[in-house]
């Protein structure tokens, strides 16, 4: 109740009201003027419906999953005018035009900064057939290219992260780039941000973005103006505005920070107490990050700076960034490594793509780790064939959940998943954050994509996938280790699940697509 009474009293008394009053205020003009345009000119109203109609057929004929396509079409059955004119704005997201030809700008400016070494691919004709077709998608079609023999080291909780972010911070000596979805005031931001502070009294570069939800409840409204203050370079990205537009349901979910070009952090942890179990929100926090060293970074470095420049006037220097690096001192790894991004601007749905490579490319096994499972039916099918043909796929899921709706609709799916032959468990200490794939003692993922409508269609994210390196070890070995923290799902289970709790999953379930 306290907890509820804080959040209550933060929103009524902050800038967060004054943006949901005047965005409702919006929706209900809206409503209103097209309901009094519709009574008072009939021939509008059978315009809309003509315009309707026109839109369920074109809705079929998408290249789009069917339940996108079943959620549209039962609204606009259901509401004529207004489903038709709630479709045109969220799918036309026109407020979102400007920031998709802005990233396809900078797509251009930094084309060809990073690409796969003629070493590197001569060593991708000697891997599997697999994997080459797999990194001729990535570099080809997603733009991502890959690295051989880059260093990479797995932390299996968002303590370790921290303690060796801090250490990794203190050696930089020419920039430091934070991206991240959450930033909050506390033991682990507060430690970063001091370093921080001495980093650019000594002369480093440090740039901070991080996604403007977090002014509705963690930070002012005008913390980049304070980081600033301090020397460092700030800003948010896409700041919630009291202005009703579907741009703001894209939000910068990714966690980068790369220091020096040389070293880059990835994976599920954001600067926020309850990421290193300083703070308990939903029991224990269970997170997982990468650090990537070596030639590997160049990847990130070029995310985060196609990012920070969508808002930005003039030219980047991005050359200043990425030549020129010292790699002598950097320890090598082993395998194979491919960072990677995706976007809710551009056609090819990466993110989603590389899950689904490694679910149907598996032979022996597919372990996963996600706090929220919504997927689509095609999705879902990739998953039930692969257990169907004997690959073993199990897969872990909180016990105690972040948001209940979500959780609610997860396990809508137990009943599907069980009868597919797939193994689920929930982590019944707490809250699993972590996103990792495991496949085959050859391949794994670690990074930010939930699997979720939000994560494949909505957010910016990004992670690393992994091929014959030794990290791959390291993820699965957490991933059995966590095994045994975590209660199996069986169909006795799910019976004992409240009723009210199936009911509201299953109504969400419907809108999952559009939210």
């Amino acid at each position: 109740m306290k907890k509820f009474i804080d959040c209550a009293f933060k929103i009524i008394f902050s800038r967060t009201l004054i943006i949901i009053v005047m965005i409702l205020l919006q929706i209900m003009v809206l409503l209103a003027g097209f309901t009094w345009l519709g009574r008072s000119m009939s021939f509008i109203w059978e315009i809309m419906n003509v315009l309707g109609a026109l839109l369920v057929i074109h809705i079929i004929n998408k290249d789009e999953p069917t339940e996108f396509k079943m959620s549209w079409i039962i609204i606009i059955c259901l509401l004529p005018v207004l489903g038709a004119l709630i479709y045109l704005l969220v799918v036309g997201n026109f407020g979102g035009l400007g920031l998709k030809k802005r990233l396809q700008e900078c797509a251009r400016e930094t084309e060809g900064l990073v690409e796969t070494s003629k070493e590197t691919g001569l060593a991708i004709t000697q891997s599997s057939k697999q994997f080459q077709g797999f990194a001729h998608y990535m570099e080809q079609t997603a733009g991502f290219p890959v690295y051989h023999n880059s260093k990479a080291v797995y932390f299996p909780s968002g303590e370790e992260k921290f303690r060796d972010l801090l250490e990794e911070l203190k050696k930089a000596e020419k920039f430091i780039f934070l991206e991240y979805f959450i930033v909050e005031p506390g033991i682990m931001w507060n430690a970063i941000l001091d370093i921080l502070k001495e980093k650019v009294k000594e002369g480093v570069e440090v740039r901070v973005m991080y996604d403007g939800m977090c002014s509705i409840l963690l930070l002012p409204y005008g913390y980049p103006e304070e980081l600033k203050g301090y020397g460092i370079k700030a800003k948010m990205f896409s700041p919630i505005r009291p202005f009703l537009s579907t741009s703001q349901n894209n939000r910068d979910h990714r966690k980068i920070l790369v220091i020096d070009g040389k070293v880059a952090y990835t994976g599920g942890v954001n600067f926020a107490d309850e990421y290193i179990n300083e703070k308990e929100r939903f029991g224990h926090w269970k997170d997982v990050a990468v650090r990537v060293n070596g030639r590997a970074v160049k990847s990130f470095t070029v995310m985060f700076l196609q990012m920070w420049n969508v808002y930005e006037k003039e030219q980047e220097d991005y050359s200043r960034y990425l030549d020129g690096i010292d790699y002598s001192q950097v320890p090598r790894g082993d395998g194979f490594m491919i960072p990677y991004g995706d976007t809710p601007t551009r056609h090819a749905e990466v993110a989603k793509t590389v899950y689904a490579s490694i679910i149907s490319s598996a032979t022996s096994y597919v372990h996963i780790m996600t706090p929220y499972f919504i997927v689509d039916r095609e999705f879902f099918d990739n998953m039930r064939y692969a257990a169907q043909k004997g690959v073993e796929v199990s897969m872990i899921l909180p016990h105690i959940p972040d948001k209940k709706a979500v959780y609610y609709i997860a396990r809508t799916f137990y009943p599907q998943l069980l009868e597919a032959g797939i193994k689920v468990y929930e982590y019944t200490p707490g809250f699993v954050h972590a996103k990792i794939f495991t496949a085959d003692d050859t391949t794994a993922v670690v990074g930010t994509v939930n699997l979720d409508y939000r994560s494949f269609y909505h957010h910016f994210e990004c992670g690393v996938y992994f091929y014959e390196n030794s990290v791959v070890e390291k993820v699965e070995e957490d991933f059995q280790k966590t095994l045994e923290d975590c209660q199996e799902v069986t169909m006795e289970y799910y019976k004992k699940i409240p009723i009210y709790q199936k009911m509201i999953g299953k109504i969400f379930k419907f809108f999952a697509p559009l939210m």
